[in-house]
């Protein structure tokens, strides 16, 4: 019986995608213990954590777009494929390599806008909560999308060599 362990990059790969587990995990277990701790404060003190909601929306920022990259991890994104069942093989692999080429270009160009975006924010010096500057909470937004990006690349070379070689959906 042979083994075959995974190469190099492959284990980079792995690592990645458990950080990013990781974090997602983290960051919903401690939105949920925050909000659960404001809701009994001020049930039963009349009181509650100063930043804590601003801290709840902003995980929920954090964890949507985190939730978004894992969900491009393999190509799981919201698609609608009523039509795509009844192509013939080799227009669902054009198909496929349009979208993803298109949700590479969008996902570029909300990169570079939210990037924009945040060092608008860095420079106008806005705090979001317990004086922590707001382009910190909101850099979420040009990292996710790079990598989503980055991803869908990826995805479009794939793409590209199933539309022309012989290698199954």
């Amino acid at each position: 019986m042979t083994s075959k362990k995974a190469g190099f990059p492959q284990n980079i790969v792995m690592l990645l995608q458990k950080i990013e587990d990781g974090i997602l995990v983290g960051l919903l277990l401690l939105m949920i213990f925050v909000a659960v701790l404001q809701i009994f404060l001020r049930n039963l003190f009349d009181s509650g954590i100063l930043w804590g909601d601003p801290l709840v929306r902003t995980m929920v920022l954090w964890i949507g777009l985190i939730g978004a990259m894992v969900a491009s991890r393999n190509n799981h994104h919201i698609s609608i494929d009523v039509i795509s069942r009844f192509l013939p093989v080799q227009i669902k692999k054009l198909t496929n390599l349009i979208i993803s080429i298109f949700t590479t270009l969008v996902c570029v160009i909300m990169a570079y806008h939210s990037l924009v975006f945040v060092m608008m924010e860095r420079n106008n010096g806005a705090l979001a909560f317990a004086n922590i500057p707001a382009w910190i909470c909101e850099s979420i937004l040009p990292i996710s999308f790079v990598i989503i990006s980055f991803r869908y690349l990826l995805f479009s070379f794939t793409c590209l060599f199933k539309l022309f070689k012989r290698i199954p959906q």
